[in-house]
């Protein structure tokens, strides 16, 4: 509450909105006296032009004085208005600054404040207002102007300054000087209109300093009322019915005690008695000649402003019947005296209808009849009463049209008069003249002959009034007497001789050049000579050049004329003269005057649909020499090797086209020629950029087939495309790198091969324009083989001499296809290839297979040996073998030591001798290992399952002991 206190300085100004408030804000919008008046008058009358007259309108505030912006320290006085009335009732007010709204309730409806901010008010029974923002400035110089201002408002600007500022005033409209007030604080708009919108601020010169501007203040001119619009309560009236007029606005609400006045209007033609307060007009009866285009306009009391609706047509309907007109006598063809009458009749009975009689659509004076059932004239007939005839019958709905009768009346014909087309012709040789003959009175068809000096020269027939005429064109032989005759069968009649005399106008003059030749230099004096054979004098003879008088001349004979000048390079072009005896001007043949000039020094220009030049581009260079006389020949230069000509009769550019190709970089130039000397153009560079052709994907490696371990370059080259190229190099549409050849020619990517670098390679190139790739190139990288495992493989635990030795060799690593060789005591047994998991060899075993035993694989990266694995095979011991035992009655079976890599369980011997003693057992261990290549559904791998270690037999070994070795190997026991 304490702080409404301190921004709003309350102070109710007692009775209502009064005249001296309203005499400020007259003054400031142009309102007159009178006008206030008027509205005082205006608020008792219904406000019928108001289409919404229930409609709850907003309270409006009033300010006074009239500006929003004021300096720090003076007051504002706040008027809020009601719907309808100015009485002073309880009236609530907002206030907001600085995002803080305040309110407050008066007993009056006007409230004094002196801070800045946004201000609202709401009257009892009216919405809450339209914000007002007012500004209480500490500026030294503020432009005050009117809250609203309105079309034809007189509007007033008022620039103040404190006493710091000099007011050499100067008034801004959108930053461009409107006026120089000087020392005079207002600037008055008289007729404010939409063309004064703007901002504006004003300017003065502070004592101590410089120049100050006052704030912006935007005039936005506003409508007072909105266009009118006419209503119409029928636009299609039937003939006699009424009519309502309106004219419908609406007023601004700040304007809605300014009172109209409404005119109507029928096809701009004022109706009634002109301005009124009533935006209504009533017509009682709408007859047919009230149809037409309607408007209405209205204006403020004061004219000030005035708006016109659209028009709007109506038209007037009127039903009606079309009368039958009889003649009496029937007989169309009479003589001059006899008595006729026509009788014009419609279907309705009506006293209402009035009658009326035409001939050839001319109304019969004193014709017009009234009457019941129908009317009828007569008439004794004249040679004038031949034509057709109708009547008309109107009912008030409007006249409806008989059809025609035809009526004739037979007349001799009368002298003819003869006449000539006009005064002026009649002297001029070549003209045309026509001569026409007319008899005033005579039935018709009527025949004319026309006649020369008593020679026919032919005749026309009339079959309507005007007579006839023929044309000819003089000569001078068609001077003499002239007449015609007139003859519709009761003898011929003859008219008056009419006299012509003719007149010889000039001939068609001649120009000639003082010299024979048509082509000369700038600076030469040349004549021109204009002459007429045939002319009646006085002849005035005029010289053109290019439609451009150039100077005139009289002579009294026929004869010549001539006109002297020096020539430059504007003489070039078409002359001729003209001749003149007051028939009419006669123009020569044009002659051409070609002032040579040497060409100037051409502009040679290169034009490519885009910025850069490309291969496959249309390049179009253009020649012009800015001046020199045609015809100029251009020829077109590139590296100084001719590309073609134009030639260019009628001065301008000449210009060559090309299909670009690489080759077409270099220098252009081009040159012109007029026969007198030849320029040549500045010289011009052109650079065609050529895409990348397809590239081309090399493999660079030590050896031809790719190695694990091996060094790879890749190479990749476009054999065509302007530098510098970018190539990229990719495996299976992955990025390997990407490299740059800032001058052309191809790119290389090394690697170090692994067995991933398998697969398919590509490579790009491209410099800007477009990327090519290259085709896909497939590398499959080798593998050297391992070293291979010898596995030894028997149907039993205990081999003998008939069984078959299976032998199994197997690279674990390497790149098919394999081949391995099979050796016993490094004699070749047999080879054998596989694409994968080792290869076999089986052998029959005789007693001469004990021994060693190896394999070798070789995948072409070179041949890898397996380790030796030794078999010992017997027969039968004899007796005496300290090694065997006296009751052993069968052979020795065969034992194996160090089989590296036998299958999944299959028997792995080995001979033991635990205590270092004369005894040795044979040991036999299952093992079990998961390898791809086990044969795990062998039934000969699964006879000792069930137990890890099997003793098959003890020997007894007498010295050396090496003899009870069955089977040995260089291996380590596994």
């Amino acid at each position: 509450m304490l702080l409404w206190v301190i921004l709003l300085v309350l102070a109710p100004v007692s009775g209502q909105f009064g005249k001296v408030q309203n005499c400020d804000f007259n003054i400031t919008f142009g309102v007159s006296y009178e006008c206030l008046n008027m509205m005082k008058w205006q608020r008792s009358i219904d406000y019928l032009w108001d289409p919404l007259p229930s409609r709850t309108h907003k309270s409006i505030i009033f300010l006074q004085p009239p500006w929003t912006t004021v300096f720090r320290g003076e007051r504002v006085t706040l008027t809020c208005k009601g719907f309808g009335f100015y009485s002073s009732q309880k009236t609530k007010w907002y206030y907001r600054y600085l995002g803080k709204e305040i309110s407050r309730e008066t007993e009056k409806n006007t409230l004094q404040v002196q801070e800045s901010g946004e201000y609202r008010c709401q009257a009892q029974g009216s919405p809450l207002s339209s914000p007002v923002y007012l500004d209480f400035s500490s500026a030294s110089l503020i432009l005050q102007a009117p809250l609203s201002v309105f079309e034809g408002d007189s509007v007033v600007l008022r620039c103040r300054a404190k006493a710091e500022v000099t007011l050499m005033t100067t008034i801004y409209k959108n930053e461009n000087v409107l006026a120089f007030l000087n020392k005079t604080t207002d600037f008055h708009i008289s007729h404010a209109s939409l063309k004064d919108n703007g901002a504006y601020r004003c300017t003065g010169y502070k004592e101590t300093c410089c120049l100050v501007s006052s704030n912006t203040v935007k005039i936005q001119v506003q409508e007072s009322f909105t266009r009118p619009v006419l209503r119409v309560s029928s636009f299609q009236p039937i003939s006699g019915s009424p009519v309502t007029l309106t004219c419908e606005t609406r007023l601004s609400l700040e304007r809605s005690d300014v009172p109209l006045q409404f005119c109507f209007f029928r096809n701009d033609q004022m109706l009634g008695s002109g301005w009124s307060l009533s935006p209504k007009f009533q017509i009682s009866a709408m007859w047919s000649k009230d149809s037409g285009s309607y408007w209405c306009k209205a204006a403020t009391m004061c004219y000030n402003t005035t708006s016109n609706s659209l028009r709007s047509w109506i038209q007037v309907l009127i039903p009606a019947s079309h009368p039958v007109l009889t003649l009496s006598p029937e007989k169309a063809l009479n003589f001059e005296g006899t008595k006729v009458t026509l009788h014009c009749e419609t279907q309705e009975d009506s006293l209402r209808t009035l009658y009326k009689f035409y001939r050839d659509g001319v109304p019969l004076r004193h014709k017009s009849v009234r009457c019941e059932k129908g009317a009828s004239i007569s008439f004794s007939l004249t040679t004038e009463h031949s034509g057709n005839y109708y009547c008309t019958a109107d009912n008030g709905h409007g006249a409806k049209p008989s059809e025609a009768v035809s009526l004739s009346v037979t007349v001799p014909v009368s002298r003819p008069v003869l006449t000539l087309s006009s005064a002026e012709d009649l002297i001029s040789e070549g003209a045309k003249l026509t001569l026409h003959c007319e008899a005033q009175r005579g039935s018709l068809p009527i025949v004319y002959q026309f006649h020369h000096e008593d020679a026919a020269l032919g005749n026309r027939s009339a079959h309507s009034a005007g007579g006839v005429a023929i044309s000819f064109s003089l000569t001078a032989e068609h001077s003499g007497n002239y007449y015609c005759t007139a003859d519709n069968g009761f003898g011929p009649q003859r008219s008056e001789a009419v006299s012509l005399s003719i007149t010889v106008p000039v001939s068609r003059p001649v120009l000639t050049l003082s010299s024979a030749e048509a082509l000369t230099f700038e600076g030469a004096t040349v004549t021109l000579y204009c002459e007429v054979q045939r002319g009646s004098p006085r002849i005035l003879y005029q010289f053109y050049h290019e439609d451009v008088p150039l100077g005139s001349n009289s002579t009294p004979s026929v004869g010549k004329v001539s006109f002297s000048f020096s020539l430059t390079a504007a003489h070039s072009g078409n002359y001729y003269c003209t001749a003149d005896n007051g028939f009419g001007p006669q123009r020569s043949e044009a002659v051409s005057l070609f002032v040579t000039v040497p060409v100037s020094r051409p502009i040679l220009t290169l034009r490519v649909p885009r910025s850069q030049a490309v291969v496959g581009d249309l390049l179009e260079l253009r020649c012009e020499a800015l001046r020199g006389s045609p015809p100029i020949m251009y020829w077109f230069y590139h590296e100084d090797v001719t590309l073609g000509s134009s030639s260019v009769s009628s001065g301008g550019e000449a210009s060559f086209n090309l299909s670009l190709t690489a080759e077409h970089s270099g220098n252009y130039s081009c040159e012109a020629n007029n026969g007198l000397v030849a320029q040549h153009s500045d010289t011009i560079s052109l650079s065609v950029i050529v895409p990348v052709s397809r590239p081309i994907l090399t493999f660079r490696a030590p050896r031809a087939q790719a190695v694990v371990g091996d060094p790879l370059e890749l190479h990749c080259e476009a054999l065509r495309g302007s530098s510098p190229i970018l190539y990229g190099f990719y495996h299976e549409d992955v990025t390997l790198g990407k490299i740059s050849a800032p001058s052309g020619g191809g790119a290389s990517f090394n690697l170090s091969l692994t067995t991933e670098h398998s697969g398919i390679y590509s490579c790009e190139a491209d410099n800007g324009l477009e990327a090519q790739r290259s085709e896909m190139v497939t590398l499959k990288v080798a593998v050297p083989v391992s070293r291979p495992v010898l596995t030894l493989r028997a149907p039993r635990a205990q081999v003998a001499v008939g069984d078959v030795l299976e032998l199994h060799c197997e690279a674990l690593r390497g790149s098919p296809l394999i081949l391995y060789q099979f050796y016993h005591e490094d004699v070749t047994l047999g080879n054998s290839s596989a694409l994968s998991g080792g290869a076999f060899f089986n052998l029959s075993l005789t007693a001469e297979h004990s021994g060693n035993y190896s394999c070798e694989a070789d995948n072409g990266l070179g041949a890898q040996r397996s380790e030796t694995v030794t078999l010992y095979l017997t027969g039968r011991e004899p007796a005496s073998d300290p090694c065997r035992s006296p009751s052993d009655s069968e052979s020795q079976e065969p034992t194996y030591h160090n089989v590296p890599a036998w299958e999944e369980l299959q028997p792995v011997y080995s001979n033991v001798n635990p205590r270092g003693e004369n005894v040795v057992y044979s040991e036999v261990r299952i093992i079990r290992e998961k390898k791809k290549h086990a044969v795990a559904s062998d039934t000969r791998h699964l006879r000792n399952k069930g137990s890890p270690i099997i003793y098959s037999e003890v020997k007894v070994a007498s010295t050396p002991a090496s003899r009870c070795l069955f089977l040995a190997s260089s291996a380590p026991h596994r």
